[in-house]
């Protein structure tokens, strides 16, 4: 009788490690330009561009995932990891409690991206000319691509982005904003995180932080802006002598340094600040800090 009743549970136990972490291998034609939308809950997702007019993915599914599809037309298509549990108010976390699952998507190098992911890290390469968005809730993200627009979002994790962009906004709770290459515009914002930015010229740049460092380095478009505001961290800024700008810079609570016109007192109160103009005047720079050190430097 004991045997009986023991093999059914073994039957049940040998099925459910055989559904677990199970290989993935699709594929769809997409055309050159398709739009992607991914969603991960946990595990990790990698996307890379390729030469062909194919999206595939490989990776492992992760335990109590429902198997996973590739949804839509060749031009608009949908990868989206989800719980076999049931959803509702009493099955709340039924995403939390699936195993991990890694995506090892290849997609067309003129391709857009709506990528969500949880608990799992990001990777992005190749991609050259589509747009690219990016929700994070807990995980760095690292993007690779020429593109014409990147929106970044963060929670809790970096955001690395490389290559080039010319219109970007990335934002991020609690980690590191690292971008060598911006163009145009920009929106950059982090409550707690260093900020290292380079590239320009910038026809608009908005640079705010509570708590970090910030290196900025770049030069203004003609007619062009920028305003840094800071909160508790030093700020370093690097222009090029060949800047048109008027520059308007002040620190509450630190010291405030510049190679461009002559730093004051305040009259009334603490703090230092600066009024300067370089070049013709034809831009606005203005950098404003509460806590912390204040550097205007010229790029050589």
């Amino acid at each position: 009788m004991k045997t009986v009743r023991i093999l059914p549970l073994l039957l049940s136990l040998s099925i459910g490690q055989a559904l677990a972490d199970t290989p993935i291998n699709l594929t769809h034609d997409a055309t050159p330009n398709v739009h992607v939308s991914i969603s991960n809950v946990k595990g990790a997702v990698t996307i890379t561009a390729w030469d062909r007019n194919q999206v595939q993915v490989g990776g492992r599914l992760g335990d109590g995932a429902k198997p996973l599809a590739i949804e839509g037309s060749n031009g608009d298509m949908t990868i989206k990891v989800q719980s076999q549990g049931k959803s509702g108010w009493f099955n709340w976390n039924s995403d939390t409690s699936m195993g991990a699952t890694t995506l090892d998507i290849r997609v067309p190098k003129g391709a857009s991206l709506d990528v969500d992911v949880v608990s799992a890290p990001l990777s992005i390469d190749g991609i050259d000319g589509g747009k690219i968005s990016v929700n994070t809730v807990s995980g760095k993200a690292r993007v690779n691509a020429r593109t014409p627009i990147a929106d970044v979002d963060s929670v809790s994790g970096s955001i690395e982005l490389a290559g080039s962009a010319g219109k970007v906004s990335l934002q991020t709770v609690s980690g590191d904003i690292l971008a060598p290459n911006i163009g145009a515009e920009a929106e950059l914002q982090t409550v707690s995180g260093r900020i290292r930015v380079g590239g320009g010229p910038w026809r608009k740049l908005n640079l705010s932080t509570v708590s970090g460092d910030v290196q900025l380095a770049g030069g203004l478009a003609p007619g062009g802006t920028f305003d840094v505001d800071s909160m508790s961290g030093d700020v370093q800024l690097q222009i090029p002598a060949s800047t048109s700008a008027t520059i308007h810079a002040n620190t509450f609570s630190g010291d405030l340094r510049s190679d461009f016109g002559t730093v004051k007192k305040v009259e009334h109160g603490p703090g230092s600040e600066l009024q300067a103009t370089v070049g013709g005047g034809n831009g606005k720079i203005s950098v404003e800090t509460f806590s912390g050190d204040l550097r205007i430097r010229q790029q050589d």
